[in-house]
């Protein structure tokens, strides 16, 4: 008798509490709903090489300008020239490209720096981008009609359109047959020359393979500190690991270990600009701060004059950095800056604070 009790009170549990767990499982499969319409609108708005999902509109060089006159030229500059911030979108490109198709500077590298303009070979690439994440403090803030007159505006610096043109959804295509380097995008030129021929166009080897081949990426020694120390800039779990740019910089990194400096790298070491305003640029501290300009933070020569007699400005500007924040010069938050060294970031507070107005 007692076995059958306990057999029954066994039964009646799993049924108890089967169909809650059972319930809990389709509840948990059933989580959410289909998007609305205008919910997936919010984020279809990418705009292909053939103009799907361009939306209808027109602007003028004249309203462009304006426009980015109000909100480009912090970062661009007055003609999009500006690499203080960014990479120059202007420059570099000739009528004769315009007729060609391909940008001469781009061949051989006789351009010593490449811009936006000698780069873009589709110009939906330019509509989209700005349409998206542009200006950068506010993206997506601009309406149809201002992307249209900012893409003009840029045509016209570039010396593609007139001061007189207005560019639309409807000509646009006429457009993207005056792009400098519009033939730029080809499969024709690969990584590497493998016996004369690009590589992407090599046939690989399948099977019976007897060549050993490591592969690994480096930067050029010269380059490898540009962006400050990549092993603090990365996350902090997982495999994945950075490279200590700054201390180990000048010094190509290779699968099984590192090769020793040749004479012409350890002369470049020699040479290294380690002055603080060096530094600040490693560290990307320009790309928001102009040392006379206000960008998206504050200039330093206005934080040098905001502090200038305080005693303990170094020590409370080191944490402000180390920690970031907002609200001292606006709302626009300062994230913690984690890459430079404490002596880095004394030395570079140091010579901010000890600035002065041109």
């Amino acid at each position: 008798m007692s076995k059958l009790i306990k057999l029954f009170f066994v039964l009646m549990s799993l049924s108890v509490f089967q169909t809650p767990l059972t319930e809990a499982r389709d509840d948990y499969l059933n989580v959410g709903r289909p998007a609305l319409e205008e919910e997936i609108a919010a984020w279809d708005i990418d705009v292909r090489p053939d103009f799907m999902g361009l939306p209808a509109g027109n602007g003028s060089v004249e309203m462009g300008e304006e426009i980015w006159e109000e909100k480009c030229t912090v970062c661009h500059g007055s003609f999009g020239e500006s690499n203080e911030v960014f990479t120059p979108i202007v420059g570099g490109v000739t009528p004769e490209d315009v007729k060609a198709g391909r940008v001469d500077g781009l061949i051989g590298n006789k351009h010593p720096q490449r811009t936006t303009m000698m780069k873009l070979p589709t110009i939906s690439t330019l509509w989209d981008y700005i349409n998206r994440a542009m200006p950068w403090t506010a993206p997506k803030s601009l309406e149809a009609d201002e992307v249209y007159a900012l893409v003009a505006y840029i045509l016209h610096l570039s010396q593609i359109v007139p001061y007189e043109f207005e560019l639309s959804d409807e000509n646009i295509g006429d457009i993207q047959k005056l792009l400098p380097n519009r033939n730029g995008m080809t499969a024709e030129h690969g990584l590497w020359d493998t016996n004369g021929k690009s590589d992407i166009l090599v046939k690989a080897c399948m099977e019976n393979c007897n060549t050993q081949v490591q592969i690994y990426s480096s930067l050029p020694a010269i380059a490898r500190s540009a962006h400050g120390d990549l092993r603090a800039q990365n996350r902090h779990f997982g495999a994945t690991r950075g490279a200590d740019t700054l201390s180990e910089a000048l010094v190509d990194p290779v699968r099984d270990g590192r090769r020793e400096l040749t004479n012409t790298q350890a002369s470049v070491v020699a040479k290294v600009d380690t002055s603080p305003e060096q530094v600040a640029k490693q560290h990307m501290c320009l790309s928001c701060h102009g040392v006379n300009q206000a960008l998206v933070g504050p200039a330093f020569t206005d934080v040098a004059e905001k502090y200038f007699g305080d005693e303990d400005a170094l020590v409370n500007l080191f944490n402000k950095v180390r920690q970031g924040g907002s609200g001292v010069w606006g709302e626009m938050p300062m994230p913690a800056q984690s890459g430079p060294t404490d002596a880095e970031l004394r030395d570079v507070i140091t010579w901010v604070l000890g600035l002065e107005k041109n």
